[in-house]
């Protein structure tokens, strides 16, 4: 039976009439604002054409602010040159390798794990060996082994050399995907006006100037929080267009190496970007988010690498506040998943065989440094939180993967409201026009309006179909 979780609506023949499915025109007018009939001969979508359907979120290339993208060369280049005596060297490999390093990186073991693998290896060693004939000896294996199966993770400590390499490496990728995720409440809610924001792990404040860029004519304060003082410097540096001494780019930026700590200070947009695989743990990790959602007035945006790390650690982080049992008595509101989820059910995604990254891809232009000049991709996996409830919304699919668009027909991954992943393959004859023209212009990361199984439930007088 498991057609009977399919987008009932895309099939044809005998199951569609089975299941007394709308047309599929008439299916997409609903869930289309204002619209009530689709007339290909009349304008669409309220003269909007398919290829500006209401689902469609993606950006085109993203180019960071030529104020931030001259700072960011006038920073490298006064450290590179000064002192004389002392250049930075390879600063092509250095930026290429500590690039590397983050995306590879993976999150610290924790004690519990790292014992039970010990336990694990010391049963194994017994049962196999007698050659112990010591404890110091078995010891000494079990930790032998350990040492080159276990990853070892490290805090990086960013120092004025160490955070010039990371704007260097991160500043223009870092912008397209928070600006990405930024794109993905503005568009779906355009009247939503924050005035506050705070930016948990600023590092070079490019969350501070994607937020600019989308927000700058309400925002008024923003609280960039960083453990690093010399990243707080290098952004602070940045938004003064490479100086100390100018006028700041940005008004109202606030910096502090810690988290505010009255539990009554909130802000309307809470961000992480990258910084929650910068911590030690995941006592640590459940803390700082705990800590975020009770800031968080509407909106609270994780972002991570598009690596299953980085993925699984947005899951852990989504179903923590999800499941949280201590209702704050200063705002009592419901959470629920704004982005990319159109549920609040465990991630398809995690359950799949084997476990698959739900992760998606934004396009930009690098700062143009001499060995930085073409455009690039930018892979990130993030989650939106936010405090209301989902019928404020549209539940629609997202298309998780890249479509696989053929000759009259175009592959579509989708996860779907009911908590699954489906394979849709739409065709123009099966499905209608409007429908196939929709999702061939539709493309990674974006949402189709089309409605779910839930909405064509089968009548009971029908037979059901067969396996």
């Amino acid at each position: 039976m498991a057609a009977a979780r399919d987008l009932r609506f895309l099939l044809p023949g005998r199951w569609g009439r089975t299941l007394r499915l709308a047309p599929p025109s008439r299916a997409l007018a609903v869930l289309a604002p204002g619209v009530t009939q689709i007339d290909n001969k009349s304008d669409f979508l309220g003269k909007k054409p398919h290829r500006k359907h209401p689902g469609i979120l993606r950006l085109p290339h993203l180019r960071l602010p030529q104020t931030l993208a001259n700072a960011a060369q006038l920073q490298l280049l006064a450290f590179y040159l000064w002192p004389v005596e002392n250049p930075m060297p390879n600063m092509e490999k250095r930026v290429q390798a500590l690039t590397n390093y983050l995306w590879s990186r993976q999150l610290p073991v924790e004690p519990e794990e790292l014992q039970k693998r010990a336990m694990e290896l010391e049963k194994k060693f017994l049962e196999n060996s007698d050659s112990f004939q010591t404890e110091e000896k078995l010891r000494e294996a079990v930790l032998h082994v350990l040492r080159k199966t276990t990853y070892h993770w490290q805090n990086i400590s960013y120092n004025e050399e160490l955070s010039l390499i990371y704007m260097a490496a991160r500043l223009d990728g870092g912008f397209a995907a928070v600006s990405r995720a930024f794109h993905e409440i503005h568009s779906r809610i355009p009247e939503f006006k924050p005035q506050t924001l705070m930016d948990f792990g600023s590092g070079t404040g490019s969350v501070t100037w994607a937020a600019h860029s989308t927000w700058g004519q309400s925002l008024h304060e923003y609280m960039c929080v960083d453990s690093s003082a010399a990243m707080l410097n290098l952004a602070e540096k940045l938004l003064k267009g490479g100086s100390e001494s100018g006028e700041p780019h940005i008004s109202g930026v606030y910096f502090r190496q810690f988290l505010p700590v009255s539990p009554k200070v909130q802000f309307d947009i809470v961000v992480s970007a990258f910084a929650l695989s910068e911590l030690p743990s995941k006592a640590d990790r459940t803390e700082v988010v705990q800590t975020l959602w009770r800031k968080t007035n509407r909106f609270l945006v994780l972002v991570e690498n598009g690596t299953k790390v980085g993925h699984r650690l947005l899951m852990d982080a989504r179903d923590l506040v999800l499941k949280g049992k201590e209702k704050s008595s200063l705002d009592p509101r419901p959470s629920f998943v704004f982005a990319p989820c159109p549920h609040e059910l465990p991630c398809p995604q995690l359950t799949a065989s084997p476990p698959l990254a739900c992760s998606f891809s934004q396009a930009y232009h690098p700062i143009p440094f001499s060995w930085n000049k073409k455009p690039k991709e930018e892979t990130f996996s993030m989650v939106i939180l936010a405090r209301g409830s989902p019928e404020e919304i549209n539940r629609w699919p997202r298309l998780t993967q890249p479509l696989l668009k053929r000759p009259r027909h175009v592959h579509c991954h989708l996860c779907c409201p009911d908590g699954h992943m489906e394979h849709a393959i739409i065709t123009a004859r099966r499905h209608g026009k409007d429908l196939y023209r929709c999702a061939r212009v539709s493309s990674w990361g974006d949402l189709l309006p089309v409605i779910v199984p839930a909405e064509f439930p089968p009548s009971p007088t029908d037979d059901p179909p067969e396996s």
